[in-house]
């Protein structure tokens, strides 16, 4: 067999084949892994979810309407360009329907990115300008070590800093802002 003929396997392949525990993205045509998070992470990511799904997901003390995802699979382009934030969310006018595959080619209203020490530059300085490349409205970065909260909002393709919170701060910031929880929440 010509060697020039082998089949090379693709950024999208090595993504797949990673080993469990190991969560990989394509971002800017760069392959990036990264562990399982740590606890204070999970704990946040969890904490947030919770607070949102009720009133967010199913309706329960809030407007519904939204599909709330754990580390949803985004294709931006199909194999090619692929995040997993934390947490990302759709208005269900946009996306009536979570996806049967591990896929999702709708691009999200509203993403989250817990801060660790290992992702932080990726977050804000690859990821961030990669979800105002392809029209996410709203972006939230949560820092557990530092207890706070710094909500986005895209405007004319740049991020606009709406609100800045920390501590025990109550939160009620677009696109959530039908509903008020505690930020300290995410730190118990």
């Amino acid at each position: 067999m010509n060697a020039n003929l082998a089949y090379q396997p693709t950024l999208y392949d090595e993504l797949c084949d990673l080993p469990e525990g190991v969560t990989g993205e394509i971002l800017s045509g760069q392959l990036h892994t990264m562990p399982r998070p740590s606890g204070r992470h999970g704990v946040a990511g969890s904490a947030l979810g919770a607070d949102l799904s009720p009133p967010f997901n199913f309706g329960r003390g809030g407007p519904g309407g939204w599909w709330i995802i754990d580390e949803p699979e985004i294709h931006f382009i199909r194999d090619t360009e692929v995040a997993v934030p934390d947490l990302a969310g759709w208005r269900r006018e946009r996306m009536p329907e979570v996806p049967d595959g591990h896929r999702f080619e709708v691009v999200p209203d509203w993403i989250c990115e817990i801060l660790s020490p290992s992702t932080t530059r990726k977050d804000r300085f690859v990821k961030l300008p990669l979800y105002a490349k392809y029209g996410v409205v709203h972006a939230w970065l949560v820092d557990p070590e530092a207890h706070t909260l710094e909500a986005f909002e895209l405007r004319e393709s740049r991020w606009l800093l709406i609100a800045t919170l920390q501590d025990d701060a109550p939160v009620r910031v677009a696109p959530f802002d039908a509903v008020e929880f505690s930020l300290a929440d995410l730190w118990s």
